[in-house]
């Protein structure tokens, strides 16, 4: 069977990226909008949905490539920012309950540590999965960052963009 293959890619905003904690606000500043968590000594996840085309076939639909996450860190560094995965979630049949697991990724040289992703700055934090990973129609995938913010750590969330191949 002859596939048609394309390489790519999706952005997702800030509005679209669940955040667990904190009062956020959004902007358009210069012509982009952001999402600001203000400034408060707590901790967060932010979740991005990798809202892409599944297939019930082998390797058919979207294999995601990358996620890239951009923020900025103002004022001051944040305490942690500990985790960066990939969570996949099995859609079970009717009557049990979803189930979830960590996909093996690996996030770029410029953040491969806590202290690099959680520092002050503007950031464009790359995450790949070690090994093919294509979405399929029983399962979703999510690109998980759990933050640690300091007192006075701003936090600005412009959104994401998925690097993926489409396989049809």
């Amino acid at each position: 069977m002859g596939y048609t293959t394309v390489n790519i890619a999706r952005f997702v905003p800030s509005s679209k990226i669940l955040k667990t904690a904190g009062t956020w606000t959004a902007s358009l500043n210069s012509n982009v909008v952001a999402e600001a968590r203000g400034a408060a000594d707590g901790a967060f996840t932010l979740l991005v949905p990798l809202d892409l085309e599944a297939g019930d076939t082998y390797h058919e639909g979207a294999r995601v490539k990358s996620v890239e996450l951009y923020y900025k860190v103002a004022t001051a560094a944040c305490d942690d920012f500990a985790t960066v995965e990939i969570e996949r979630v099995a859609l079970p049949a009717s009557g049990t309950a979803p189930t979830g697991a960590a996909v093996a990724c690996t996030p770029d040289s410029a953040h491969d540590t806590a202290a690099k992703r959680r520092g002050l700055g503007e950031h464009c934090l790359s995450v790949s999965p070690n090994a093919e990973l294509w979405l399929e129609d029983d399962s979703a995938c999510w690109l998980a960052c759990g933050v640690d913010a300091a007192a006075t750590s701003v936090f600005t969330l412009y959104g994401a963009r998925i690097q993926y191949e489409l396989r049809l």
